[in-house]
């Protein structure tokens, strides 16, 4: 009880907005500790004790996060240069254009740097969204000690912010970066210093292993893998191969879990179990002097640790070999140590190490999967006495045995599963049955080996040959893998369910894996469908809901009726791997419940409206698509520039004046561009030529965007209005037609000074505007003069960049607006002006 509470108290603190000051924690202190004596006088001295836990927890954790806090980036340093001294302290990950590392500052010019910065170091001019035409740049290499002087544009980390969606600020405030840098100039190597910290020596081996591996794995299909198995280096795995993982269930046996390590270890203590008691040493036996199970148990405990450090020292590393430990020290000593115990030991070292291990999927899941699995593994029991089985009847047992506790982990984690990523594979437990002993067993080892043998002169055949082995290993077991996924109902998605429904599994879970209990138990799986069938409510006829999503400098609006989607923009293309219709509206979508798209409006083919098209195509069937240029020579372009295939919608047609459709009760129609507009064929081709000049790329943009998609929505209680990128004389044709008042309006050109003029904010007179910006646009957005100029007639200024998406409904009960920074604010999130 006093374990858990410690936890639970700190896990309190992680969801406070804002944390409390001094008084607040002395009267915390004075409230529990008053508590603690009454409970303790009435005799329930367990929950005195607890309470006391819960309130160090509580403070310990306080502690931390104030002087993590403290440690930030000076407001005069935000975006400006700074004159820095670092130590590289992170494994530097190697990517064609550029390189990206954390560092430990020494010293900096002028000061207010914090002590830990992620650094990256982009090569010289821009490779594009589709990547480096030529050779890559040739970058120094970059080793773990290294001591650098460099000239960085520091920033305070910040990320976007939609529903349901990955927070990156409390990711890196959880690995303690406290500031972004990017690199500007030549930097200059000063020193190496090789054994500044155990830390830094345990990355600068990651480092050597991964350079020697390379030579071996490079030009494998699957050497990436081999790579994150070896080191934990994830980062060279393709997108493709981790939409594979996903949905068939492995992704979490291409990293480095504790399943691994538990079998390295394992296969470590066995083989020394084995050598220590036939060795003699001076005409005695090993096992005479020390026993072999206590040999045994400190090797497969050193195996362990020396495997978490070349890991990375992850919070799945961190809990195995805790628990490891732990078990070993019971082991030796001969104590006894049941399931829960160990696991709330084990929670409370991890948690108190690391007090933002609790904001970590990994945790969660870790430790619910081994706590499934200790507890199906106990009640599953044993035979007694003497059996006749034959080996194959025994092997036999075993494979069934195991396929039975992956399908119980498998069932018991798929809420909390869904609940997190929204997504569930269905041929997880068959996979898992066989992918397991494989990658444990046979692939990892030899890839370790391998890895090993690399770093020994004259042992490079050696090392391509266990590699070899290791990759076809690989290779076989993904073969049906990759089947398996291929199937449509490999993976179904869940929306976001709200957490009583999780919190109701816990009943269900325990009545199911209990050994015995009342009579049809198992139906206590029953009490997961919950969360497993959760939809989210939907607009009433008439009515609609709009999201405006945080895709920084871009734009995505997904709107929803009683029976309908409509997706507004894509949003992006950032790289040839990352873009926002995979990274930020697929899973949005699937959040809400969402298995298809009714209508796609593409408003123009500029890269942060269109980029995201082909990636949200891969994620979704789409019915009918808008646009108004060629998307079908658009994204033919895209596929011969990419090489993968995307999906075309059902149906295409061009955005016009006049195309009207309703419904549930909302209609939609197009106000722009009118039919046979001069320019609205005529830019589709170049949309990401680097080599035409800067001065016609901008008139070809401006093209773009005087051609763009003009949408208006209009239900039984309120109107809005999409305008994409259109400018001033768009905006005065649309007004001499007779433009309507709208009672919300998403800014157009992003708020840009060319758009919101004066009589297009006189002629619709909203209530509520929306700008889509990123965060310290280098173009400015939105304008200052045009915020002020909505604001002055009546409207509440709304900024992604600043508010993060924003969310509308409209009711009969009236036209709500909320932000998600408001909604879902925590203690990490950057507090600027205007949030």
């Amino acid at each position: 009880m006093c374990l858990l509470a410690f936890v639970a108290a700190s896990g309190a603190v992680h969801l406070l907005a804002h944390l409390p000051g001094r008084s607040m924690w002395l009267v915390t202190a004075f409230v529990v500790t008053l508590l603690s004596i009454v409970t303790w006088v009435v005799g329930w001295r367990s929950l005195a004790l607890a309470l006391l836990a819960g309130l160090a927890g509580f403070l310990f954790t306080l502690a931390r996060a104030e002087h993590r806090l403290a440690d930030a980036l000076s407001a005069h340093n935000e975006n400006k240069v700074s004159r820095i001294v670092l130590r590289v302290s992170g494994l530097p990950r190697l990517d064609p254009d550029k390189r990206v590392f954390d560092a430990e500052v020494l010293s900096s010019n002028p000061e207010g740097v914090p002590t830990q910065i992620r650094v990256t170091w982009n090569a010289p001019g821009y490779s594009g969204p589709y990547g480096r035409r030529g050779d890559a740049y040739d970058f120094p290499e970059m080793v773990p000690g290294q001591v650098w002087r460099m000239a960085l544009t520091l920033k305070t980390p910040r990320g976007t912010r939609n529903p349901h969606a990955f927070d990156y600020e409390g990711h890196v405030f959880a690995q303690g970066v406290r500031a972004t840098a990017s690199v500007r100039g030549t930097p200059r190597l000063l020193r190496d210093e090789p054994h500044a910290s155990l830390s830094i020596v345990a990355q600068r081996a990651r480092h050597y292993v991964r350079a020697a591996l390379l030579e071996h794995v490079g030009g494998y299909r699957y050497g990436a893998v081999l790579l994150a198995l070896v080191i934990g280096d994830q980062a060279s795995v393709s997108a493709s191969d981790w939409q594979v993982f996903n949905r068939s269930g492995i992704t979490h046996l291409v990293s480095i879990s504790g399943s691994h390590i538990t079998m390295i270890a394992a296969i470590g203590g066995a083989s020394m179990f084995w050598f220590w008691r036939r060795v003699r040493i001076a005409g005695r036996m090993l096992a005479e002097r020390v026993p072999a199970h206590v040999a045994s148990a400190a090797t497969a405990l050193l195996v362990a640790w020396l495997y978490c450090l070349l890991a990375g020292w992850g919070v799945p590393a961190r809990r195995t070999f805790l628990m490891l430990a732990v078990v070993a020290v019971f082991y030796v000593l001969r104590l006894g140590l049941n399931a829960s115990r160990l696991l709330c030991l084990v929670a409370f070292v991890v948690v108190l190490l690391d007090p933002w291990a609790l904001l970590q999927s990994g945790f969660w899941l870790s430790f619910s999967a081994v706590a499934v699995l200790m507890i199906s593994a106990a009640w599953a029991g044993r035979a007694v006495g003497h059996t006749d089985m034959s080996a194959g009847q025994r092997l036999l047992g075993y494979v069934r045995a195991a396929v039975g506790l992956q399908i119980a982990i498998s069932l018991a984690l798929t809420p909390a599963l869904a609940f997190m990523f929204h997504e569930v594979s269905a041929v997880s437990p068959l996979v898992n049955a066989y992918a397991i002993p494989v990658i444990g067993l046979v692939v990892t080892p030899l890839a370790l080996l391998a890895g090993g043998a690399a770093l020994v002169p004259g042992l490079g055949w050696l090392a391509g040959l266990l590699a070899s082995f290791s990759h076809s290993a690989l290779h076989l077991a993904m073969l049906p893998t990759v089947w398996l996924a291929s199937l449509p109902a490999a993976s179904f998605s869940v929306a976001a369910a709200p957490w009583w429904t999780l919190l109701l599994c816990l009943p269900g879970l325990a009545l199911a894996l209990a050994p015995y209990g009342p009579p049809l138990r198992h139906a206590g799986w029953l009490l997961m469908l919950p969360a497993l069938c959760w939809q989210p409510a939907r607009p009433d006829e008439g009515g609609w809901s709009l999201y405006a999503l945080d895709v920084g400098q871009a734009g995505a609006v997904v709107v929803r009726t009683a029976k309908h989607v409509l997706v507004f923009d894509a949003g992006a293309r950032h790289s040839p791997d990352a873009d926002d219709g995979t990274r930020v509206l697929a899973p949005f979508l699937r959040s809400l419940g969402v298995r298809h798209i009714n209508t796609l409006v593409v408003s123009h083919a500029d890269l942060d409206h269109a980029g995201g098209v082909g990636g949200l195509l891969q994620a979704f069937r789409v019915d009918q698509a808008y646009s108004s240029f060629d998307l079908t020579a658009y994204l033919a372009r895209e596929t011969q520039l990419l090489g993968t295939q995307t999906m075309l919608p059902q149906r295409l047609a061009r955005c016009e004046y006049g195309v009207t459709w309703q419904v549930d009760g909302v209609t939609f129609e197009f106000l722009w561009p009118p039919k046979h507009f001069a320019t609205a064929a005529s830019f589709v081709q170049k949309t990401d030529d680097q080599t035409q000049s800067p001065k016609l790329k901008g008139r070809r943009g401006n093209a773009r965007n005087a051609g763009s998609c003009v949408l208006r929505i209009r239900g039984a209680h309120h109107s809005a209005l999409l305008p994409g990128d259109i400018g001033k004389r768009e905006e005065f044709m649309l007004v001499d037609r007779g433009l309507e008042t709208v009672d919300l309006v998403l800014a157009p050109h992003h708020g840009s000074k060319s758009s919101s003029s004066p009589r297009f904010v006189r002629a619709t007179k909203p209530s509520d505007v929306i700008a889509q910006a990123g965060f310290q646009s280098r173009h400015g957005h939105p304008s200052p003069e045009v915020q002020a100029r909505w604001s002055d007639h009546g409207a509440k200024f709304w900024r992604t960049d600043l508010h993060g998406a924003i969310i509308v409904h409209s009711e009969a009960k009236g036209l709500s607006v909320s932000a998600v920074r408001d909604k879902n604010r925590r203690y990490w999130h950057a507090s600027r002006k205007g949030d």
